[in-house]
């Protein structure tokens, strides 16, 4: 186990129940094996517990924290130890790279697609979330302190397509209804879900507010939805079949 948390996160406390909740969506799935393409080689950087390994490509998964490693499934590779900014492998070992969900907490974006790129010969695919959408969820009436926090954590998109070079294409993901990946926006029509602590848990935002102010948070939220405010709000959601939310799939090509 590491001395520090590899990025701004520390999985080996507080990451022991994510893969019961942030289940990968098989919506995200196919959009990400066809940005893929024809590789049969693939680097998965910030690998966690597996999520989005298409298991027609051959997957190195690479994954810092000792505890997210300890959670994938028996059928898909073993993670590697290390950190985006340090890729152990030659270059051009890879025909495509992925990073799903992670380059918001790296220590050093710039170094670390540098490294992405470097071991890469063919697409890079990065699934992350668009900052100004994402201060646009309805959570932010609840709980303000998170929406500012991780909306501050995730990179702008054109610094990200500028880091990554090549041609660079940045694709609006819905979220379905029934998500089963369970960070913020996926609850967008289950708004009770934030009232689980297992779920908070799950989505690293929480972490990076005072405890006092989640407390606070959910508290707010729990009045919304007993004296049925958020219903005549947001009610509309509850039947909404997707979301046109902060998800983003940016798939960067060698020029």
């Amino acid at each position: 186990m590491r001395a520090e948390p590899a990025g701004d996160f520390d999985y080996e406390q507080d990451g022991s129940h994510y893969s019961a909740i942030r289940r990968p969506e098989p919506r995200f799935a196919r959009a990400i094996r066809a940005a893929l393409g024809d590789a049969s080689s693939l680097i998965n950087v910030g690998a966690g517990a597996g999520s989005y390994e298409p298991e027609d490509i051959t997957v190195t998964p690479v994954e810092p924290s000792a505890s997210m490693r300890s959670q994938r499934p028996a059928h898909l590779a073993p993670a590697v130890d290390a950190a985006a900014e340090d890729l152990p492998y030659p270059d051009g070992a890879f025909d495509a790279a992925l990073a799903s969900v992670t380059v918001h907490q790296w220590s050093d974006l710039a170094r670390g697609l540098a490294e992405v790129r470097r071991v890469t010969t063919g697409p890079i695919v990065v699934m992350t979330f668009e900052p100004a959408a994402l201060r646009g969820f309805w959570l932010g009436d609840y709980a303000p302190a998170l929406i500012e926090r991780e909306s501050g954590r995730m990179p702008e998109l054109d610094r990200l397509a500028d880091l990554l070079g090549g041609d660079v294409r940045i694709d609006e993901l819905p979220i379905p209804a029934d998500c089963t990946d369970g960070f913020a926006e996926a609850y967008f029509g289950r708004p009770e879900a934030f009232l689980d602590v297992r779920v908070r848990r799950s989505q690293s935002a929480w972490s990076f507010i005072d405890p006092d102010e989640e407390t606070h948070s959910v508290e707010r939220l729990r009045t919304a939805l007993e004296d049925g405010s958020w219903d005549t709000r947001f009610g509309d959601f509850r039947t909404a079949p997707e979301y046109a939310g902060s998800l983003r799939l940016v798939v960067a090509t060698p020029g």
